[in-house]
């Protein structure tokens, strides 16, 4: 959703009506994850994907129609749906798809939600999926503020309260109350869908090496930030656009910038002078994951200076290093690739073997860290 929101509120502020249809809940191996969206605008025109390809056809029938009825639909695709082979679900999974229709008429607060998600502000947009309440009813909920109104004051309040704690964790998922918000009852399906700010990359050294894991992590949606103590080195010429570049000391930036549980650290300075006060200050605050660049013996030099620093076994056991997985990689880029690879087996859990050496579900694997 976050990807093709600046061309849905351009829709949007042009009073143009489209489709949008988001996966709410999905099983077994189903191939996007809740909150994947696709939109039908202006024109026929498609923005997003829910299935990878599997359902899109039959999904883009159904943005029509909700836009030329107003009515909000919800289906779910698989083997269970009868029309199943038909859509060309053979993935082998199911995927339940809330399609609703979007306009100023419909939703007093899309364009406002689209406007802090491209200011990196946090927000959760609680959608009545199904029951006795208004499906496709809307309550957009910011840390400080609401917009909007499923249908009663009950259900609105704790709705409101669990956004606020889903948005503090970036969880996405279907809830269920009383019409009144009752948590003990299931009548009510209602899909929080939360946009917290994109997790931080932070990269220190500006060689080549480090210019491709900033490339690799911008694609994969981190929000990076290049730092190196030379200024000769730190320029943005030698990083992809929309990387932030920053001269400094690394220790000492660090020291001065926001981490949290889904910080990512990657250490590419291979000098002890950097890397030893910048992987004391690392190993010993919040970061989903901190990883250093170097040999082996670089690492063993590398851990006998941070033991003689002070830092523990249990804070040491957080350092990824030498970086990355075990791809044979030469390149600045490979080495990016295998960089990114560990950070995505870490996130979701993954043993980074072949998958052609592993057997059960290759999707729906729990994260082990947020």
């Amino acid at each position: 959703m976050r990807e093709i929101l600046p061309v849905l509120n351009g829709w949007y502020a042009a009073g143009a009506p489209f489709g949008l249809a988001t996966v709410v809940a999905v099983s077994r191996s189903a191939p996007r994850d809740p909150g994947a969206a696709m939109a039908v605008g202006p024109g026929d025109e498609v923005v997003g994907s829910v299935s990878g390809g599997c359902v899109e056809g039959a999904v883009f029938e159904l943005a029509r129609q909700v836009v030329a009825s107003g009515e909000t639909r919800l289906e779910t695709f698989g083997y269970s749906d009868a029309d199943a082979f038909a859509v060309g679900l053979t993935c082998g999974g199911e995927i339940t798809v809330l399609v609703r229709p979007v306009s100023p008429a419909h939703d007093t607060a899309f364009g406002a939600v689209a406007d802090a998600v491209a200011a990196h502000e946090p927000v959760t947009v609680a959608t009545v999926a199904d029951g006795p309440a208004p499906r496709g009813a809307t309550l957009a909920v910011w840390p400080d503020r609401v917009r909007g109104t499923l249908g009663t004051q009950g259900l609105d309040a704790a709705v409101t309260a669990d956004a606020r704690g889903e948005l503090a964790l970036g969880a996405t998922g279907l809830r269920h109350y009383g019409p009144h918000g009752q948590r003990r009852e299931d009548a009510v399906a209602v899909f929080l869908h939360s946009f917290a700010p994109p997790p931080r990359m932070l990269v220190f050294g500006a060689i080549d090496y480090a210019a491709a894991v900033a490339g690799i992590g911008a694609f994969l949606g981190y929000r990076v930030t290049a730092c190196d103590a030379r200024p000769v080195f730190a320029t943005p010429r030698r990083f992809p656009d929309g990387v932030e570049v920053v001269v400094d000391w690394p220790h000492r930036y660090l020291r001065g910038t926001d981490t949290d549980d889904r910080t990512v650290i990657c250490v590419l300075t291979h000098d002890p002078k950097f890397d030893v006060p910048l992987l004391e200050e690392a190993l010993r605050r919040p970061a989903a994951y901190i990883g250093a660049m170097g040999s082996r013996r670089t690492h063993d030099d590398r851990r006998a200076r941070l033991v003689e620093a002070g830092l523990t076994e249990r804070e040491l056991a957080r350092l990824r290093s030498p970086v990355g997985l075990d791809l044979g990689a030469r390149t600045p880029e490979e080495v990016a690739v295998s960089v990114a690879a560990e950070i995505v087996a870490l996130r979701w859990g993954g043993s980074g073997e072949p998958l052609t050496a592993t057997a059960g579900a290759i999707h729906g694997r729990p994260p082990a860290t947020r």
